[in-house]
């Protein structure tokens, strides 16, 4: 069974889309569980429409973490609630556990909505984080799996990161056990937070936290101020 595990707050606009592509999937193996932080809006009562596992959240590692803990199945699947999936996704997800033994990884991504640009900033990662799988093991937070037994090895998500806790998570899982990025089919993902923050500003954070995690380690508390409660 794949356990599908959803951090969420005030998600009232993308879950149920989200949770829709997710009925669709020819693979019917699978459990949604919903960490919610407290949200104020209706995305609890959507969750229970659409008969998901609700469970305490807090800030995503918090939420990841929390939904392992009351998942099922031997492979976990970490979704952001603003992403979408194409109908043959699952299958393609199991089929590379498989053939490929794969123990973690994550998917190519293409956005659903901004502009020409953010498409071009996600396919440049997409190359990059193919290119340093075997040595830099990155995952895109919005799309990481893993199985349950490398997640218990490493102790799932360090909640004291905030930012890059999926690189770091990435990283750590690729030394327990074999990790991939899928290219087969995409997770489509919003481009919201790049449009709320800025392009330039989200690029030149992120590259700056990448050269600290290089050289120096993994950034510990809120040193880049992390806003979870992203609305439409």
């Amino acid at each position: 069974m794949i356990s599908i595990i959803i951090p969420t707050k005030n998600e009232e606009h993308y879950l149920p889309k989200l949770l829709k592509s997710i009925k669709k999937q020819d693979y019917k193996d699978y459990e949604v569980i919903v960490s919610d932080a407290g949200s104020k809006d209706k995305t609890v009562s959507i969750a229970k429409k659409f008969k998901c596992k609700i469970v305490k959240g807090g800030l995503p590692s918090v939420g990841r973490n929390n939904g392992a803990k009351a998942a099922k199945g031997d492979l976990f699947l970490f979704l952001d609630s603003d992403v979408r999936l194409p109908s043959n996704f699952l299958n393609v997800l199991a089929e590379n556990v498989e053939k490929r033994g794969l123990d973690a990884g994550s998917f190519y991504s293409k956005p659903y909505d901004g502009k020409w640009i953010d498409h071009m900033i996600v396919a440049s990662t997409n190359l990059l984080m193919n290119l340093v799988k075997g040595w830099w093991a990155h995952a895109y937070g919005w799309c990481t799996f893993c199985k349950k037994k490398v997640y218990k090895k490493i102790n799932g998500f360090d909640e004291a990161i905030l930012l890059g806790e999926d690189n770091d998570f990435a990283r750590r899982s690729s030394k327990a056990g074999k990790f991939g990025i899928i290219k087969e089919t995409r997770v489509f993902n919003s481009m919201r937070r790049f449009e709320k923050e800025g392009r330039l500003n989200m690029s030149l954070r992120y590259t700056v936290h990448e050269m600290y995690r290089l050289f120096i380690g993994e950034i510990k508390g809120d040193k880049f101020k992390y806003n979870f409660d992203y609305k439409k």
